[in-house]
Parts: C-alpha cells; structure tokens; sequence
C-alpha cells in the first residue's frame, strides 16, 4: 500500500504548523490553569450574569467532593441529562476531578432511552435538569441529583424563569437530593491520578441510527490532543482581528460532542467566555450577539439558515462575530455565501465525528477556503480515501471512503471495536468514518454522503448532499434533504423532501422544482419525487434526521 502524504500542509493559514506538540494532560488541569490565573474573568455569562472560573473552580470541587462522598471514583460513570447551562460545565469537571467518566445523555431522550445508556454505561449516579425529572424518576439510578435550570441566574429571574419553566414537584430525600445541597459540601483539592492517554474523560453515546446507539469512549488525551490543534488555527484569527479573550455563544448543546469539546472544553482551555444558551431562539441568539459581542459561533447549517431567513436579522448588529464554524452536516454553498455577506463573518465549515473527539478538518480562515468542502486536516493528523471494500488508499479525485488517523481518534467503543472500524496501514491506526468522499489534489477534502445514504439508482450511484446543493440555489427553497426511495424497477429514485420560503409557499409546485433541476443534474442524479414539507425533523444539535424521512416512507410502502 503507498502511504499516505499530506498535500494539504501548503494551504494552511500562516502560523498553523503542520505538527503541534502536543502535551497530553488530564482535563481538568486545564480549568486549574484559569482558577489560578484568570480566577476573575467570567467564565460564563447565564441570562445576564457573570460566573467567574473562580466559582467554576470552587463549585467543581465541591460536586468532586459530593462524588467521592459518595463512593464514586476512578473510572466511575457518572450520567448528565441537563441543558447547556454553567452547572453542566461545573458537574462535568467535577467528574473528571474524581476520575470518573462523564456521560452525557439528550435532554430529548424518554424514560426507555435513558434507561439503555444508564445500563449500558453502568452509571449509578445522574445530574439530572428539574424540567426533565419526571423522565428519570422511574429510572433505577441509585443517586439522582436534580438541577434547577434556574441555577445560575440573576437572583431576581429565579422566580421568573421558575413561573415560565414550570418545573414538576419533587419528593427530596433518599436517593433524590437538590444540586444546592451539594454546593454545600466543603471543597476538595483531591485530583484523581489519571494516565491521559488511557484513561476515559467521556462516555459519548453514538450511531443510532440504526439499532442502539454506542458508547464511544473517549479519553482524557483524545480531548487535550484535540483542543491543541485546534488552537493554532483559532490564534490566527484572534491575531488578525485583534482579539485578546474570546467570547463564544454556547449555543450548540454540550451533550453533544461538537458542543462539548469546541465549546465547552475549549473555551476553558483558552480561557474564553461563553454566554450560555440552554434553548436556542435564533431572535434571542442576535440579541446575545449584540449585547455581549460575541466573537464565535459554532453551529450546524440549519442555524445559519435561520439566521438569514429570520425577518428582523437586520435590526441587530452582528459585526462583533468573526469565525463561525459550520459541522455536523453539509453546509449548503448558498447559505455560507449570504450568511458572510450578511454580517461580514468568516463562516468555514469543519468536519468531525464523536469518534474523532471532535475535530478532524476546517477550511483555512483566510488562506484558500473551498466553499463545498470539509476543509483540511487540523495539524498533526493524517486523512485519507480508502477503498470501502478493501484497506487500499485511492488517489485525488477518486470517491471512496474517508479514513482518519490522529490522537484525537477515540479508543473504540465500550461494547468493543468492530472488525470494519480500524485497519492498519503505514504504521498507523486508521479510523474508517463511514462517510464516502474524495479528496482534490491540494488535499482539500469533501463529503459526497454517508456510506449507507448513498441512492443506488440503475447501478448509478446518487450523492444526495449534491442534488441538496443544486436545491438550495432554488430562490424558493428555504430547507432541502434528499433519500432514496425504494423502486423495484431502479433500485431507488431520488426523492427530495422541501420546506419552502413563505413568500413561495403555495405558489409553485412539484413539476416545477423538477423542472428546475432538469439541466443542472445529470439524468440520474435528478429528484423524481418532490414532497413540501412545513419542516424537516431534526436532532438535538439542529441536523436533518434522513432516517426519520426513511422511516415514514417505509411506513408508506408497508400499508
């Protein structure tokens, strides 16, 4: 096998190496760091008010000593069913100041869901949200401490937010106690030993897709690795423009893995501020931007496009932004263009996956970016195409699948690795994504579409992130997602479910969007069925949900 080479090194923006010297370290030395030298600045601003990495200090070490109290330890996991707010970022280093694992769970999980993962995990202890208590009430933790989502606010919106939330009564006592009481336990400075690169930091839940989701398992030096090479490229921008402390929106949910590292963990790894946003309301998100002059944003392309297509978005002032990053899903060229000429931000989309802990790729900031590509690699990490069928590189321009090997690589999953997930090549451990795609000649990369969304139609096959991009261009799409829907005589026919802007709403028809598409797709590429849709599912983070639209077309083909 010809080993693998790094073209893309040549396009990286001025400063970025192409190797980092990475130090790996438990993560909670990170947040040790800003107690002791920045103990003042605010390290999260919670509906208007500040909360110091000082308090974060303080109240992490006292939920470290609840936790050791309690019997839990190193490699204990410890689940976390809470919305953004400072309380999840204060429990989760709590855990990891122990040595136990964090496992995030989604606010959005039922009573069967959190049950899976709590077994699956072996977690005994939960933080759960106040709001979302009646779901793991019957669920048998042996510990259940509840968070009000109003911890954290002003003192005068407490009763406000309380009247607005309408949390459920709940029965204290035995094994349900009130995150409060746990804020009175006395601080600890114990800090379990932990060896980064073995040790586990987070258990993240993924590939649900189909069957149960799994726990990856992610360690200590996964994150510390990842937060490294990501920080020469955020350096470069905080040169250009000036700026001495970032302020991120934390908009993105921390359950999730993009979230948790690119916001999260980061912004206590740079000492950033984060104003937190525990639901997101894309008014509310501008007049935070406004307020506090956000510098950052990360969010999933669902977010910019309702950034532009919100009716007031040019009442509020967004010059403060300077980097957005757009992951999770494919970013529609036409929504990255308006988005920048709306607000004069740089808007770069990134790739990653909760097994790469979390990034693997972003386009350059300001050197050569690629509208409609993943980017580059981050420094000190190989990328590469692969045959999906055998462990062979192909070369430029060849779509196959794509594979990733780094430190930010996690350690395989807690139910075991999978033969098709790792190979051995060059020396290296390499991680197959899943995602089919192709790399250009200058090492940019791009996502076609998931291996097992690809639409087969009469051998050909269909890429729908393609036939989506040429949707968007429509001046009457506002959302766009395309499947394959099963058809006896072809294999599958591209199918394009479509929300429309409201000016067009009723105002032109299926035959005409295919019409549309009919000299800018190959023959085969082109939808055969449009449907309009008031919305598209999504999850948590924003992402269109195809298997949600799959599922209701086999429903369909089944009556």
């Amino acid at each position: 096998m010809d080993c693998v080479t790094k073209p893309w090194v040549a396009y990286y923006d001025e400063g970025v190496p192409a190797e980092v010297e990475i130090k790996l370290a438990p993560l909670y030395q990170y947040l040790d760091r800003q107690v002791s030298q920045a103990g003042g600045v605010p390290a999260y601003i919670y509906f208007g008010r500040e909360i110091t990495y000082k308090t974060v200090g303080d109240h992490s070490d006292r939920v470290a000593a609840a936790l050791r109290e309690w019997g839990v330890g190193k490699g204990d996991v410890v689940a976390l069913y809470l919305p953004n707010t400072p309380a999840f970022a204060i429990v989760y280093y709590g855990i990891l100041k122990v040595g136990a694992v964090a496992s995030p769970i989604n606010p959005m999980y039922t009573p069967r869901e959190i049950e899976h993962q709590a077994k699956d995990s072996g977690a005994r202890v939960i933080f759960a949200a106040d709001v979302l208590y009646k779901n793991v009430e019957v669920v048998p933790f042996e510990r259940v401490v509840v968070v009000e989502v109003a911890e954290y606010m002003p003192f005068w919106m407490k009763p406000l937010a309380k009247m607005k939330l309408k949390p459920p009564k709940i029965q204290y006592g035995g094994r349900v106690l009130p995150y409060r009481d746990v804020l009175r336990y006395s601080p600890t400075s114990y800090r379990a030993p932990i060896n980064p690169a073995e040790d586990l930091a987070a258990l993240m839940y993924t590939g649900g897709t189909t069957g149960l989701p799994k726990g990856a398992m992610i360690t200590h030096g996964n994150i510390s690795a990842n937060l490294q090479q990501i920080k020469p490229i955020v350096d470069v921008l905080k040169r250009r423009r000036g700026i001495e402390r970032l302020v991120f929106m934390g908009v993105l949910p921390w359950f999730h893995i993009y979230g948790q590292v690119a916001v999260m963990h980061y912004a206590i790894f740079d000492g950033a501020t984060v104003v937190v946003v525990p639901k997101p309301d894309i008014e509310q998100i501008m007049k935070l931007i406004e307020k506090h002059g956000v510098h950052a944003l990360h969010g999933v392309p669902t977010l910019y496009n309702m950034i532009i297509n919100h009716p007031k978005v040019r009442q509020f002032n967004l010059k403060s932004v300077a980097i957005c990053i757009s992951g999770a899903a494919p970013l529609p060229m036409e929504v990255a263009k308006k988005f920048e000429e709306l607000t004069g931000a740089v808007l770069r989309e990134g790739y990653g996956l909760t097994e790469t802990a979390v990034v693997a790729t972003v386009n350059p900031l300001f050197t050569k970016p690629k509208f409609g590509s993943i980017g580059l690699p981050v420094p000190s990490t190989y990328m590469a195409i692969a045959d999906a069928e055998a462990p062979r590189f192909l070369p430029p321009g060849q779509i196959g699948e794509i594979v990733i090997s780094g430190p930010q690589v996690f350690k395989g999953y807690r139910s075991g690795p999978e033969e098709d997930v790792f190979f051995e090549a060059c020396g290296l451990r390499w991680f197959r994504t899943g995602d089919m795609g192709y790399m250009d000649a200058e090492g940019y990369f791009y996502v076609v579409d998931r291996k097992k969304d690809v639409i087969k139609y009469k051998g050909y096959s269909v890429f729908g992130r393609e036939v989506e991009e040429v949707l968007y261009q429509h001046p009457c799409v506002k959302e766009a997602a395309v499947i394959g829907v099963p058809r006896p005589d072809v294999g599958e026919v591209p199918k394009a479910f479509i929300v429309l802007r409201d000016e067009c709403k009723n105002k032109i028809t299926a035959e005409e969007i295919l019409k549309w598409t009919s000299d800018k797709l190959a023959h085969y590429k082109q939808p055969r069925l449009v449907e309009f849709r008031d919305s598209l599912p999504k999850s948590a983070i924003g992402k269109i949900l195809k298997r949600e639209l799959r599922a209701e077309e086999l429903k369909r083909e089944n009556r």
